[in-house]
C-alpha cells in the first residue's frame, strides 16, 4: 500500500466514524430527553439507564452506517477534488480505477466489521433493547392472532381461533393427527392456557376423539370410534408462548444461525409471515456489498471539481442517499407481503444503483 493509498483510507475511516459518533451522540441526546419522563416514572437508576444505552446504540450504529459511509465517502472526496488533488493524482498517470483501490480497502473493512455486527452483536443487544422496553414502556402491550394454523410434529396440525400473549390463552383449540393422509385423532378445547408453574398447557372443556381399526379373523378391519372429555387436562406440547407471539419485528432479536433455525420451523409449521424473516435474512448478506456500491457510487458523484465548492456534491449525495433508502423501504415492504422473492428484494436496490453507477462513470473525467 503506496502513501497515497493510507491517506485517502486514513480520511475516509476517520471520516466515517467521525461521523457515526456524531449522529450517534445527537439521536441519544433526543431520545433521552424523550424518554427521560419514562425514567422516572419507573424511578430508574443512572446504570439502568446507561445499560439501555449501551444496547440502544449499537442498533443505531448499524441502522445509519450504510449511508454514513456514503455521506463520508461524498464529503471526503469532494474535498479532494475541490483542493485538485484529484486533478493532481490522475495527472501523475494513476488510473482512476487505481484511485479506487483505497477506497474499495475502506469499503471492505467497514462491510466486514457491519457483517458481524448486524449478524450477531446486534441482535443481541436488540434482545436487552426490546425487553428493557417491553417492561418499562410497553406494559400492557398485547397481540392477538387470530386464526392460527401450524405444523408442529410431521402430520400433526394445530388450530387456535384466536390467541393472547398477554393472558397467554387461546380459544377454541384444535390439534389434529393423521396418518397415511386420514384422520386417526382430534383433540379440541374451549381455551388452552400456558401454566407458568407446571410449564404445560391447561386445556379446558376438552373432547378427544380417535378412530382405531381393528382386523378381524377374515382379514377385515373393524373401524371403532374412541371419545373422552373432561373439564381440564393438562398436557405438554412441543409448543410454547413464544411460538404464538411471534411478530415481524422478532427478526430483529435474531443473530444469522437464529434466523435460519426459525425459518425452517416457519416453513415446517406452514406459518405465515415467513416472507419477513427471508428478507430480513437475505439483507443481513446483501448489506456489506451496499457498502462497495454506496463508496462506488460516491466517488463518482463527487469526484469532479466543481465552481461552486463542495456544497452541491454533498446535497447530491444526501438526494442519492434518501433515493436508496425509499427505494430500499419500498422493495422490503412489497417482499413482506410476499412479492417480490424475499433474495429479489434484499438484491435489487444493489444491482440498480450498481447500474445506475457505472453509467454515471462514463461521464466521470479520468
Amino acid at each position: 500500500m503506496k502513501i497515497l493509498d493510507k491517506y485517502i483510507l486514513k480520511k475516509i475511516l476517520s471520516t466515517f466514524f467521525f461521523v457515526v459518533l456524531i449522529l450517534m451522540s445527537i439521536v441519544t441526546v433526543i431520545d433521552l430527553t424523550e424518554k427521560m419522563d419514562k425514567y422516572s416514572r419507573n424511578n430508574l437508576d443512572t446504570l439502568t439507564i446507561l445499560g439501555y444505552y449501551a444496547d440502544f446504540l449499537p442498533w443505531i450504529a448499524g441502522l445509519i452506517t450504510p449511508i454514513t459511509v456514503f455521506i463520508a465517502i461524498v464529503f471526503v472526496t469532494s474535498q479532494m477534488a475541490a483542493r485538485t488533488e484529484i486533478i493532481a493524482i490522475l495527472s501523475s498517470g494513476v488510473s482512476f480505477m487505481r484511485m479506487l483501490y483505497p477506497y474499495f480497502i475502506g469499503a471492505a473493512i467497514l462491510a466486514v466489521i457491519s457483517f458481524y455486527f448486524n449478524g450477531w452483536i446486534i441482535p443481541k443487544s436488540n434482545r436487552n433493547r426490546m425487553e428493557f422496553e417491553m417492561r418499562y414502556f410497553n406494559k400492557n402491550y398485547s397481540v392477538d392472532r387470530k386464526n392460527v394454523h401450524m405444523q408442529v410434529e410431521p402430520n400433526v396440525y394445530l388450530y387456535l381461533q384466536n390467541y393472547n400473549n398477554q393472558s397467554n390463552i387461546g380459544y377454541q383449540f384444535s390439534l389434529e393427527k393423521f396418518k397415511d393422509n386420514r384422520l386417526i385423532e382430534k383433540l379440541t378445547a374451549d381455551n388452552i392456557q400456558w401454566d407458568t408453574t407446571k410449564q404445560k398447557w391447561t386445556l379446558k372443556y376438552w373432547k378427544k376423539k380417535g378412530v382405531d381399526s381393528l382386523f378381524t379373523t377374515t382379514g377385515k378391519s373393524l373401524i371403532h370410534q374412541l371419545s373422552e372429555s373432561g373439564d381440564a387436562l393438562d398436557t405438554t406440547l412441543v409448543i410454547s408462548p413464544k411460538d404464538f407471539a411471534n411478530d415481524q419485528s422478532d427478526y430483529a432479536g435474531m443473530t444469522i444461525p437464529e434466523l435460519k433455525k426459525h425459518i425452517t420451523k416457519m416453513k415446517f409449521r406452514g406459518s405465515t409471515g415467513v416472507e419477513a424473516f427471508e428478507t430480513e435474512m437475505h439483507i443481513r448478506y446483501a448489506t456489506p456489498f451496499t457498502i462497495f456500491v454506496l463508496v462506488f457510487m460516491g466517488v463518482i458523484v463527487s469526484s469532479r471539481k466543481s465552481r461552486g465548492g463542495t456544497g452541491f456534491q454533498i446535497a447530491l449525495g444526501f438526494l442519492l442517499s434518501f433515493v436508496f433508502i425509499i427505494f430500499f423501504m419500498i422493495t422490503r415492504t412489497f417482499a413482506e407481503a410476499g412479492f417480490p422473492p424475499p433474495i429479489v428484494a434484499a438484491w435489487l436496490p444493489n444491482i440498480t444503483f450498481t447500474i445506475v453507477s457505472l453509467a454515471m462513470y462514463k461521464f466521470v473525467p479520468r
